[in-house]
């Protein structure tokens, strides 16, 4: 991100909503946040429709790798991994258990596709 593409607002300290939030009783704290419609909260319902995505980037930072590096160690396609990255796709079912062997066990993986190479 460049400075061109940031919007920068220097903020005036009293005109803060905080001493008012700092004035609130947890009870009333909890009320407004329950009723502010731009922030409902999770149903159990709602949560029982979200899926857990694994965090590629996560895991492959955990193991030292750039992408380029993850991309050729584990044979999968450099747009791939951006696209997981980067949220634009998810990991289907296959994908997401690979990773998961991945995630387990890198040194495995790459051991078992170099003897297949």
């Amino acid at each position: 991100m460049s400075a061109d593409d940031t919007t920068m607002k220097t903020l005036d300290p009293d005109a803060t909503p905080f001493a008012r939030f700092d004035a609130m009783s947890e009870e009333e704290r909890h009320q407004a946040a329950v009723s502010d419609p731009d922030a409902r909260p999770l149903t159990p319902e709602d949560m029982s429709r979200m899926r857990r995505v694994p965090q590629v980037r996560t895991m492959r930072r955990a193991l030292g790798l750039t992408q380029e590096e993850f991309a050729a160690r584990f044979h999968v396609p450099i747009g791939t991994l951006r696209d997981w990255e980067q949220g634009r796709k998810e990991p289907d079912a296959t994908a997401k258990a690979y990773l998961k062997v991945i995630a387990k066990n890198p040194d495995v993986v790459q051991e078992a596709l170099k003897r297949t190479a």
